[in-house]
């Protein structure tokens, strides 16, 4: 058997008369779904009693039910309602700690059969050399992954972090002279200088534009909105209130509506809506997107799981699938391939009970969910995924001996402390007076501090370690640790003691990346990501189960935001303060910050 791809339904362009002659009568479809509702993404209606025929893997036509006589292989909906599959504009494959292949069963799962993916993850870790495996990945993947290639790698300067990956301007254009499936640039996260005209930052932007391939965003702050418009961006996942969201509509920027767990940093849909609900924007170029999940989150929080969200919000089901499919694919100039039930479309289809929670799913015809279960078709391709490089399982790169802690101060300072707050993307930078004390612990007990510790991981410095010193994080014992520190990728430790830390960083180096909770000198719990430090190379259940087991230890340790917002700790684009392996940086004027200065 072959496996179940993109490519295993052939062009539209060789199907034409086959699917003429199906609609007309004159040959019979392969395949007919009966007793369905449909729900239309063009008109936004569900219209009763109608039948699909499929043949060659396309929707050859939509029928009023009981149409077809002959002897065609049949499907009884039961009723039930038929939607085209869900488009998924914005996503990351590495967040959800699984390859691409491993990816598509969770999304198959969810009703969703296409997604555009932004693998700058990968490409911080191991450059175009990734960014192209994880491409070899998606092509044997049993899901359409297009790719908006990585366009802010590294996230800042040299001088404020280190990066295994440097994607110039030139290696994003070859990028996109080489893959069919590069259709966008990734998200431009520099929205700083990009609004102050960085030189390199726009020609990057040039890379795509001259190409025609549209420009994907990431920005905060109303101020920036303008210029980051003016500069070709054309659309954004980052909307974090109705305000800023209208600001971006009024620009011509698509809104993508991130919904995710509600305990996390990713759950700005219902905030952001708003300009539709309350300001009575149209929703005609708003579409929902998950960005991040982890493996646990990815198999309950799916992007079906987001168009319920927005129903909850206030749009009508046929306008929040519309949102889910049409949408995403009408932004990336797709809607003639896939978001809809039109003739000439792809096959990818979803059987939902009336609340739109997916029951069945077509893949390019193939029935590879039945009843909430993957099929024999779906588990042969799955049981066969593709072999990353030998090089991607090598890139935890540490000297010995680095010192994870700041010395003790022996005279009163003032220490500048990243605070965390929930839900974990902003971060604040509150001075902290420390007068001079016999031990760490006395500080952390007065000031509610621990340790954080940024340490670069690619092999491209003598050792950079950077000391930080956290608030509010509620860590009193052990550590925690993660080679996924956003978005250079390098390690980072937070803890109460330096020998719980090193046992984590030692931990993480044995297997060549992972997430960890350490206590007492003992490895509590950890998901092993030996493929560029980001990714398993296990089936996706199997991973849930060890983040499952990661959250419950994270809990225990006291963390007070999830280990996903402390992933972005080192992220250095996003206010207020930062710490790379470099030191603090604050973000506002992309400057490294010393830990101490005298008082």
């Amino acid at each position: 058997m072959q496996p179940l791809t993109r490519f295993s339904v052939q062009p539209l362009s060789t199907m034409t008369r086959r699917l003429a002659d199906v609609a007309s009568g004159r040959r019979d479809p392969d395949l007919v779904i009966g007793d369905a509702r449909v729900l239309s993404t063009y008109s936004e209606r569900i219209l009763p009693e109608r039948e699909i025929w499929i043949s060659g893997g396309r929707i050859a036509a939509v029928k009023p039910a009981g149409s077809h006589k002959g002897g065609a292989k049949r499907y009884d909906a039961r009723g039930g309602i038929l939607a085209p599959g869900l488009v998924d504009p914005h996503i990351h494959i590495e967040s959800s700690m699984v390859t691409a292949c491993a990816y598509a069963e969770a999304a198959l799962l969810n009703g969703t059969t296409t997604i555009f993916c932004d693998s700058h993850e990968i490409g911080n870790v191991m450059d175009v050399a990734g960014v192209e495996a994880m491409l070899e990945d998606a092509r044997h993947a049993p899901l359409s992954i297009f790719l908006t290639v990585p366009s802010t790698v590294p996230a800042t300067s040299p001088e404020l972090e280190t990066a295994g990956g440097d994607l110039t301007p030139g290696k994003i254009a070859a990028l996109f002279d080489a893959w069919p499936e590069a259709v966008a640039l990734g998200e431009k996260m520099d929205f700083v200088p990009v609004a102050m005209g960085d030189e390199r930052a726009h020609a990057i932007l040039a890379a795509a534009l001259s190409r025609g391939r549209p420009v994907s965003g990431h920005v905060y702050g109303r101020e920036f909105v303008a210029a980051y418009a003016a500069s070709g961006v054309t659309d954004t996942h980052e909307a974090i209130d109705r305000e800023i969201a209208d600001d971006l509509l009024e620009a011509g920027i698509w809104l993508f509506l991130r919904g995710g767990p509600p305990t996390t940093a990713w759950h700005s849909l219902p905030h952001a809506i708003r300009t539709i609900t309350e300001l009575g924007a149209s929703h005609k170029r708003v579409a929902v997107c998950t960005d991040d999940r982890d493996a646990d989150d990815l198999l309950f929080f799916g992007l079906d799981w987001v168009v319920r969200e927005a129903v909850k919000a206030g749009m009508t089901p046929e306008q929040a699938w519309s949102m889910g499919s049409l949408h995403g694919a009408t932004r990336f100039g797709m809607d003639g391939e896939i978001g809809g039930m039109g003739g000439g479309r792809r096959a990818d289809l979803v059987l939902l009970s009336d609340d739109l929670s997916p029951v069945s799913t077509w893949y390019g015809g193939e029935l590879v969910v039945d009843q909430r279960k993957i099929t024999p078709v779906l588990e042969e391709t799955l049981s066969r995924p593709y072999r990353y490089p030998d090089a991607a399982y090598s890139t935890v790169k540490l000297p010995k001996g680095l010192k994870l802690t700041p010395d003790l101060p022996t005279e009163t300072v003032i220490a500048h402390t990243i605070r965390t707050e929930l839900p974990g993307i902003m971060l604040g930078h509150v001075p902290v007076v420390l007068e001079p004390a016999n031990d760490w612990q006395t500080h952390f007990d007065r000031h509610g501090l621990c340790f954080v510790t940024v340490v670069e991981r690619h092999g491209k410095s003598d050792g950079n370690v950077g000391h930080g010193l956290l608030s509010n994080f509620s860590l009193k014992r052990g550590a925690v640790a993660s080679s996924v520190g956003h978005d250079s990728h390098n390690i980072i430790v937070a803890g109460a003691s330096e020998a719980d830390m090193q046992v984590a960083l030692d931990a993480i180096e044995a297997v060549q990346g992972g997430v960890c909770v350490v206590m007492d000198g003992v490895v509590t719990a950890m998901v092993e990501l030996p493929i560029a430090g980001l990714l398993s190379d296990k089936r996706v259940h199997a991973v849930a189960e060890e983040v499952k087991r990661l959250k419950i230890e994270w809990e225990k340790a006291g963390c007070t935001i999830p280990y996903m917002g402390f992933n972005l700790i080192p992220l250095s684009v996003i206010p207020e303060i930062r710490i790379t392996d470099k030191g603090n940086v604050l973000v506002p004027q992309m400057a490294l910050q010393p830990l101490f200065e005298p008082v």
